[in-house]
This record gives C-alpha cells, sequence and structure tokens, in this order.
C-alpha cells in the first residue's frame, strides 16, 4: 500500500507538471504570434536598409567613414543575445557555446569582450574574463526586453558605435539566433562593425551622382542602419525565443502525457495485484476455519 501511495503522488505530481507545460506553450505561441509578425515586417526594411548602406560605404574610403574603417583586430567586442528565461530548449546554450568558440578559435590570441544582452549570458559571463569593461558601454542592456522598442536598442547600438568610434574596439561581432519558423531557430554570426562593402562586380557597377556628398549620406545613413541592424537581431532572437520554449513545452507536454500513462498502468497493477493478495489471504483463512 506504501507503493501504490508513491505512485499516486508521484501521478498528481506529474499531471500539475504537464498542466504548467501546456499552459506555458499556449503563452509562447500567443506571445510567437505577435513577435513573427513583429520581425516579418521589419526584415525587408533592415535587409533593404543594409543593402543601401553596404553599396554607398563601398565608394568610400576607410579614412571617410568612421565605421567603416578596417584596423588591425586586437580588441573585440562579441553581443550575445540570449533570452531572460529559461525554459526554452538549447536556445541559451546554443549562443554561449558560439561565443566560446569564438573566442577560443576565431579571436584566439585577441582581447575580448562579451556584451550580454539577456540575463542568461549575463549570469555565464559575468563572472569570466570577458565581462564588459570601461564605461562607454551600457551595464543593464538585459532590461531592454522588459520592453523591446526601437529606441532601447538605439541607445545600446549608439553606446557600442561610440567606443568604436573611440578605438576601444577593432571589430565588433553579434551572436544570436535569427528566426526561421517556430520550430526551427539558426544561430547567426554577424558582423556588425566595421561595415563591410560588397565585392563589386565592374560589369554591372554603375554611376551615381551623390546629392549631398557620398560623405553625408553615409554619416547620416549608416548609424541609422546600425541601429536598424540590432534592432531586427533583437527581433530575431525574442521571436525564436518563444518559438523554441514554445517547441519545448510541447515536448514537455507531451512527455508528462506518456509518464501518465505508464504511471496510471503501474498502478492499476499494483492495486489488482494488492486486491488479488486480499482475497486469497481471506479464502485461505475460511479454507483453515472449515477445516
Amino acid at each position: 500500500m506504501a507503493n501504490l501511495k508513491e505512485i499516486r503522488t508521484r501521478i498528481t505530481s506529474v499531471n500539475s507538471t504537464r498542466q504548467i507545460t501546456q499552459a506555458m506553450k499556449m503563452v509562447s505561441a500567443a506571445k510567437l504570434k505577435r513577435a513573427q509578425d513583429a520581425i516579418v515586417r521589419m526584415r525587408p526594411y533592415a535587409n533593404k536598409l543594409s543593402e543601401i548602406l553596404a553599396n554607398v560605404s563601398a565608394s568610400v574610403d576607410g579614412s571617410e567613414g568612421v565605421y567603416t574603417a578596417q584596423r588591425e583586430v586586437k580588441n573585440v567586442l562579441v553581443i550575445s543575445i540570449t533570452s531572460n528565461r529559461g525554459l526554452c530548449g538549447a536556445f541559451n546554450a546554443n549562443v554561449i557555446k558560439q561565443v566560446n568558440r569564438l573566442i577560443r578559435e576565431d579571436f584566439t590570441g585577441k582581447n575580448v569582450t562579451v556584451l550580454s544582452i539577456g540575463k542568461k549570458s549575463n549570469d555565464f559571463f559575468k563572472r569570466t574574463e570577458h565581462n564588459i569593461k570601461g564605461s562607454l558601454l551600457p551595464r543593464n542592456a538585459s532590461d531592454i526586453f522588459d520592453k523591446l522598442t526601437y529606441e532601447g536598442a538605439s541607445l545600446i547600438a549608439h553606446k557600442v558605435m561610440g567606443a568604436y568610434a573611440n578605438k576601444q574596439f577593432d571589430k565588433v561581432v553579434l551572436v544570436y539566433n535569427a528566426f526561421k519558423n517556430a520550430a526551427v531557430q539558426e544561430l547567426t554570426v554577424e558582423q556588425f562593425l566595421p561595415v563591410i562593402a560588397p565585392v563589386s562586380d565592374n560589369s554591372n557597377q554603375n554611376d551615381y551622382i551623390f546629392e549631398p556628398s557620398k560623405i553625408e549620406i553615409v554619416a547620416d545613413l549608416m548609424p541609422r542602419a546600425l541601429k536598424t541592424q540590432l534592432y531586427k537581431a533583437l527581433l530575431d532572437s525574442v521571436a525564436s525565443e518563444h518559438g523554441a520554449r514554445m517547441t519545448a513545452m510541447h515536448k514537455a507536454t507531451d512527455n508528462a502525457s506518456d509518464l501518465l500513462k505508464e504511471l496510471k498502468l503501474k498502478y492499476n497493477k499494483e492495486r489488482q495485484a494488492a486486491i488479488t493478495t486480499e482475497i486469497l489471504e481471506i479464502v485461505a483463512g475460511a479454507e483453515a476455519l472449515n477445516g
């Protein structure tokens, strides 16, 4: 009977867990719809703006543009974008692993600083030697997910651009999960600064007349495009987070349902065995009295 009580307790516990995971799945599904609509609307504009920026900056010398200057890479800033909460599968772990791989392989021998946007990344890197240093970088970047807006992303991007302009860093890289669909998130490593000009094809090269001058156009367009690029990465990460959490909670709910079936079957077997044992004892006692 003690075994039956333990099984009943576990059935109650698993059932409560299933209700929680099912509720979290439904909440993530609702949030995913809004986040997906936001990134789908934003992505064409951000991609086109980046394309225009790259084409215009191709005609600007590195000495003419603050954010196009190619320098010897000694100090690198890696912007790690994760979530503030867990229970979303390998969503956060993949970003952290990729950042560690970049530090270990691609930027070996370089002075690497990690700017964490998201509490999960911040909790991991805050005790390492790669935690942010200097007063130019934001300290509470994870708070942006409380209410994600373009203005909030612009403030972070502005500080990062200022640190690059002041030569605190020679290269800035974004690491985040790009949203593909509800079940698929693509781990993305994207160069933020300096802006890379596209490889030009001389056969299709057009001659443009710039009005005002190309330097003025780039000076006005480039900060806006960089802020948009960071905002798009944050929107991608938010949509990917909800998709990953919805998928993880769906699998957890299915696993809980399967476990409940096994526990109920085991409970019925144990209960039937206990009843059979009691009947045998009663019959044996009756026969002993009759004898």
